[in-house]
């Protein structure tokens, strides 16, 4: 074998200056097409969303939700990776990208957009009926009307199986009863799909607010998603017509089918917060002064700065991965638990060291950092906890069910 050395190549490293906020170049993966989606997305939450979010936040509330919804609409985010029906029809590491965008300004706000897209919506365009989607997808899709999903219960969260609201037929109507718990949007919803137990299995239904027996008080007194409505729903013996269930979904695929594809959007939206709590601890680094130089001079503060840029676009690599994945119709559930716990329970972590350097101005709603930290806890056990996607990637390794 030649001792020597091979000649300069395309492979060799190159002078390209270091970019510290994409340290692995992986905007050369986008498409122009990519890039403009999140230029957009970028700028409606710089206008919309960032001059307010701490005043929201700390008054835990969301005022003018069904304008931003519009808003929303306008800018084709709201079920943007369907097709049809009014709706974007984006690739979805677009849809990744604009979740990542909307949870950088805040977990809320990428919260309903997720809700109303990829759960109510979804829901609908997968499982409903061409009546059903004619009616609801392209109001929803404009933001001219809002939609929640009722899957968790008071007493059932891990385990829908064990849903106590139920559908009894009478005559050629459903009659729906129970109760459904931390409902993102419902007390400002027009529509609700709710599942219920019924004698043919677990079946979701189209219900809209308005329909007498239904009521949707919000839930108060929350610590996390503050700027976000969140409620319980009540369904007392509410009459529907034959035709309000969805024709689509029988049994417990349906919901958890929806439940992969916000999952999904949560895999990039969580690496939003992490990278606004990153580059906001980067910035006080190199301006913040002790000892007479920045404090990002310093060892320690380098080693935190250096461990969350690596698992921050590690975990945007991965978010990227599944998009591409799901582009072609390969992605698995397994793989969506995969990127929800890491790249939440990450971000999570990222958020706690990024509070660490801005010292006591990290607890101050003058950076986002507390407010992302407080929101991904939220994060972190809606849409499964991670004890399930735990379970759900045991089961995939090993063969073996640990759930019962």
């Amino acid at each position: 074998m030649s001792a020597t050395p091979p000649a300069e190549s395309s492979a060799s490293l190159t002078g390209s200056p270091f970019d510290a906020r994409d340290p692995l170049g992986i905007d050369d993966l986008l498409t122009d097409e990519d890039r403009a989606v999140r230029a957009t997305v970028r700028r409606w939450t710089a206008e919309r969303i960032l001059p307010s979010i701490a005043d929201w936040y700390e008054r835990g509330e969301l005022p003018g939700l069904r304008e931003l919804a519009r808003e929303l609409g306008s800018i084709g985010a709201l079920g943007m990776s369907l097709t049809g029906y009014g709706c974007a029809g984006a690739s979805a590491v677009q849809y990744g990208l604009a979740c990542l965008e909307l949870e950088a300004a805040d977990s809320g706000i990428r919260s309903l957009v997720s809700v109303q897209g990829s759960l109510a919506m979804y829901a609908i365009w997968r499982f409903g009926s061409e009546e059903q989607k004619q009616e609801w997808l392209p109001r929803m899709a404009a933001g001219e009307l809002i939609g929640c999903f009722g899957l968790t219960e008071p007493d059932i969260g891990s385990d829908p199986a064990a849903m106590r609201t139920h559908a009894k037929r009478d005559g050629t109507d459903w009659v729906l009863s129970g109760r459904k718990m931390w409902i993102t949007n419902g007390s400002v919803a027009d529509v609700a799909v709710v599942w219920a137990r019924t004698d043919d299995g677990i079946r979701g239904f189209v219900v809209p607010t308005g329909t007498p027996g239904f009521a949707a008080p919000e839930i108060k007194h929350k610590w996390s998603l503050r700027a976000s409505v969140t409620s319980e729903l009540v369904l007392d013996e509410v009459r529907l017509p034959s035709d309000a269930v969805l024709p689509g979904a029988t049994g417990l695929r349906g919901p958890l089918g929806c439940l992969s594809h916000a999952r999904y959007g949560i895999v990039w939206g969580s690496m939003g917060a992490a990278r606004a709590s990153f580059e906001a601890a980067l910035d006080y680094a190199k301006t913040r002064e002790q000892f007479g130089k920045p404090i990002g001079g310093f060892q320690l503060t380098q080693a935190k700065l250096a461990d969350m840029a690596v698992e921050l676009h590690k975990g945007i690599l991965l978010a990227h991965h599944l998009g591409l994945r799901m582009d072609a119709g390969r992605l698995r559930p397994e793989q969506v638990s995969f990127g929800k716990l890491n790249n939440v329970r990450e971000a999570i972590e990222i958020c706690r060291t990024a509070r660490t350097i801005l010292g006591a101005n990290g607890i101050s709603l003058e950076y986002p950092v507390m407010r992302h930290a407080t929101n991904l806890e939220s994060v972190l056990t809606y849409e499964g906890t991670v004890e399930m996607h735990q379970l759900v990637l045991g089961k995939a390794l090993t063969g073996l069910d640990a759930f019962r």
